[in-house]
């Protein structure tokens, strides 16, 4: 026999297995106890929370010759042939694929006859927001009087698409997202009937990953079991097969955000992307991450609110004390906005980077909260006694009309060696063998030289100068050299700080060497 997965194995059969619907399923048993049962049922909710399952174990029940509490027994052959998915007295029906008017009137054919076993034909529409606006029409007046022994059950998870005229004639019921506790006791409760040995950390990160949804979490769960068949269930196993990333990186990180360590900061995202870690789950995670250091912020009493182990909990108290919250609402209105940007973004890693380039340097930024934060930073250094650069204004810059004299430019060096000649005449070469980032940032680079025999690369940005100076791209740049002109050169890395243009603080050797090369054509 074929493999069953987890979610469709363990579907309750009966409204006692239905787990965080508590709600829901008190008021359905006590209607079918009472003898009152409506024509017309909708169930809205998230997926994954039991909306097609409790519409199935009510069509059940409503048809059950020897019903206990409110729920069918399970054992008469109205109820085996439902579960078996073989009774003419249970239609259901795919809304997103049979939306349109001629299926509705089908329907309205059908219920035309009377169940031939049984006291109800129950009709089941899934996603029944995805009708056209004809079929809704055509669904009206069946609806709203129908024929005794039918009741409809709508499921939607978009409530709000769905006609005014059609939620009236409906008992609407909302469908909650099932809690982290729920599901992981179902889960662990489950693991033990299929005796797979699983961590309780485990257990609570795939309920957690599961966003409210049952069937989500006995997905990923199933996955899981999958990739290490035969083996106890570890919480790194998990983090690895979800591509998901442990709480300690996210510390790491944010405390290299802190210091404004971007060449740390860029490197520990590589570091993630080359582990196979997903971009989108770590800017969610990252991000739930910092609202769970806001709420320990907030308050002392946040344990239950943030479901999160001790030593998780102790660490986070720990940097609470690190960071200010304006800077840290800063840090989760960034991350915020790239997770929305990010979802159908194509270079995501590239988002990301600027994202935490942001969280190090305020002063890319002009809203209040930067701003705050740029001064918090000055009054820190102003009380450790760290001397102020002060920087030109445009005006403070331009020469007066008494010393307009210009500034001499920097003079070319007499010599330069072969080396680092070769690399000048190949630059353009070796660029196109490096990385696309490291690539596109070293384009707009002017070449200089530095000391004797010193390749000095200069750059404007200082966000490209931090990425390009890190040891990696300094080392990827280094044997990109060697590759192309089978030497080894020294490369110095360096920010154009003069706030003057490259040519009057740093020598073009580039103008130099291309004009050996014509002197040389001429003479040949």
């Amino acid at each position: 026999m074929s493999y069953t997965a987890l979610y469709r194995k363990f579907r309750p059969q009966e409204f006692e297995d239905v787990k965080g619907q508590e709600h829901i399923v008190t008021t359905l048993k006590n209607q079918i106890k009472a003898d009152r049962i409506g024509h017309a049922y909708l169930f809205c909710g998230t997926r994954g929370t039991g909306k097609t399952t409790i519409a199935k174990i009510f069509a059940k029940a409503v048809n059950c010759e020897h019903p206990i509490d409110g729920s069918p027994c399970g054992e008469c052959p109205s109820c085996k042939r439902i579960a078996e998915g073989t009774s003419m007295n249970v239609i259901e029906i795919d809304a997103a694929s049979n939306n349109g008017v001629d299926n509705i009137r089908e329907i309205r054919e059908e219920v035309a006859y009377s169940p031939t076993e049984g006291k109800y034909k129950v009709y089941i529409i899934d996603e029944v927001h995805m009708l056209s606006i004809g079929a809704f029409n055509a669904l009206l007046k069946t609806l709203e009087e129908p024929p005794s022994y039918v009741i409809f059950i709508l499921a939607t998870t978009e409530a709000h698409k769905i006609p005014i005229t059609i939620l009236s004639r409906c008992q609407r019921y909302d469908f909650k997202r099932i809690t982290i506790d729920t599901i992981a006791a179902r889960l662990t409760e489950l693991m033990e009937a299929e005796g797979v040995e699983v961590e309780e950390k485990a257990i609570r990160y795939i309920a957690k990953a599961g966003d409210g949804s049952m069937r989500d979490a006995l997905s990923l769960l199933d996955q899981c079991i999958a990739f290490y068949l035969g083996q106890k269930l570890t919480y790194d196993n998990v983090l690895e097969v979800l591509g998901a990333v442990d709480t300690e990186v996210f510390s790491r990180m944010l405390r290299k955000i802190m210091k404004k360590d971007i060449p740390g900061v860029i490197a520990l995202l590589e570091e993630l992307i080359i582990q196979g870690r997903e971009p989108g789950q770590f800017v969610v995670d990252f991000t739930w991450y910092l609202r769970n250091l806001l709420l320990v912020q907030s308050s002392d009493n946040m344990e239950d609110a943030l479901d999160i182990s001790s030593d998780n909990l102790a660490l986070l108290k720990e940097e609470a004390t690190m960071i200010e919250a304006p800077q840290l609402m800063r840090y989760i209105r960034i991350f915020s906005e790239l997770s929305n940007q990010i979802r159908y973004a194509t270079q995501k890693r590239v988002m990301i980077e600027i994202a935490l380039i942001k969280l190090c340097k305020p002063e890319m930024e002009e809203d209040y909260g930067s701003l705050a934060e740029r001064i918090a930073q000055l009054e820190k250094k102003v009380e450790e006694g760290v001397p102020m650069q002060v920087v030109q204004t445009n005006a403070q810059a331009q020469p007066t009309s008494r010393d307009n004299t210009p500034r001499p430019k920097a003079q070319l060096p007499k010599a330069i060696p072969e080396d680092v000649k070769q690399v000048v005449r190949n630059w353009n070469a070796i660029l196109e063998g490096l990385s696309g980032m490291l690539k596109n940032y070293l384009r707009p680079a002017h070449l200089s030289l530095g000391g004797e025999s010193q390749l000095l690369v200069v750059l404007e940005d200082e966000v490209a100068e931090g990425i390009v100076n890190s040891d990696a791209h300094r080392q990827e740049l280094r044997d990109a050299i060697a590759a192309k002109i089978g030497k080894e050169v020294e490369v110095k890395i360096q920010l154009n700080q003069t706030n003057r243009p490259y040519e009057e603080s740093f020598p073009d050797i580039g103008k130099l060497i291309n004009m050996e090369v014509t002197i040389e054509d001429d003479e040949e």
